[in-house]
């Protein structure tokens, strides 16, 4: 992957990603972030690319390195998780910096069959229960 170290190292969490979210790992592209919400298994890929808003923003190599760490986390949701259904949603509206959002979703959920967004109240883990949450998905992360 062609990385321009003027676009990595100017890079940033937008301070909404990073007071809603736990980091989780750091893969080749992007930073990977537990969702504060203990109601759905949710991780946030953040690329690591100064002003990406949109995926068009990305150059082509990038975009493909992408959709490469959204394959790898919605795999990584499924054999962890067991869900029904994984939502991928690259949506922005409230946070313009490019993210995009992987859900395991289950017919039992709070929100099932409805978007997650504004359905429930956001639960935040308790210490343990995050603790507990990083370490399995750390865990299951192919090298």
């Amino acid at each position: 992957m062609n990385r321009s170290a003027t676009t990595t190292d100017r890079f940033t969490l937008h301070p909404q990603l990073a007071s809603d979210t736990h980091p989780l790992a750091s893969l080749p592209l992007c930073e990977l972030r537990l969702m504060d919400d203990a109601n759905y298994p949710w991780l946030v890929l953040v690329p690591r690319i100064a002003d990406a808003r949109e995926l068009i923003d990305l150059a082509p190599d990038h975009r493909h390195a992408l959709a490469d760490e959204v394959d790898r986390t919605s795999r990584l949701l499924r054999e962890v998780f067991r869900p029904y259904k994984l939502n991928v949603a690259a949506l922005g509206n409230l946070v313009p910096q490019l993210h995009i959002h992987v859900i395991a979703r289950f017919e039992h959920d709070p929100a099932w069959p409805a978007p997650v967004w504004g359905r429930v109240a956001a639960r935040p883990y308790t210490p343990e229960a995050l603790v507990e949450r990083v370490a399995r998905l750390r865990d299951a992360l192919p090298g």
